[in-house]
């Protein structure tokens, strides 16, 4: 597979909340909570399309949001457009109350599908 087919495979989107300043330790741990959920969804209701982004690289990115109300705007948007989606919700056990949104993970979805949805988002 020649390098432009890869940069077109499917992609994730991991999109973090600004708002709540969370150290780079946990949104490491949050995302991580996203990209497996999803995977995991992925991998039961769209197997050819999980096979499809993990042999292409897994790709991901991650990006930022300044609140909650946006992350929920998002979320609303890629269900609607059929793209599997997971909320993250902290347990609560160190930097943030049980049951705080912190990241929103979308794919793996096409590029494109992704791109349109997060395109004016800023990279976290």
């Amino acid at each position: 597979m020649d390098m432009s087919q890869e940069h077109e495979g499917p992609s994730m989107a991991l999109i973090v909340r600004k708002d709540l300043r969370l150290s780079a330790g946990k949104v490491a741990v949050q995302c991580s909570h996203a990209a497996v959920s999803c995977a995991l969804i992925a991998r039961k209701h769209e197997p050819r399309l999980m096979e499809r982004w993990h042999s292409s690289g897994g790709r991901k990115i991650s990006l930022a949001v300044d609140s909650l109300d946006l992350l929920k705007e998002l979320m609303i948007k890629a269900k609607s457009a059929g793209l599997i989606t997971h909320m993250v919700k902290d347990a609560g056990h160190t930097e943030i109350p049980p049951g705080t949104i912190t990241v929103l993970g979308i794919g793996p979805a096409p590029k494109s599908s992704i791109n349109a949805l997060t395109g004016e988002l800023k990279p976290y």
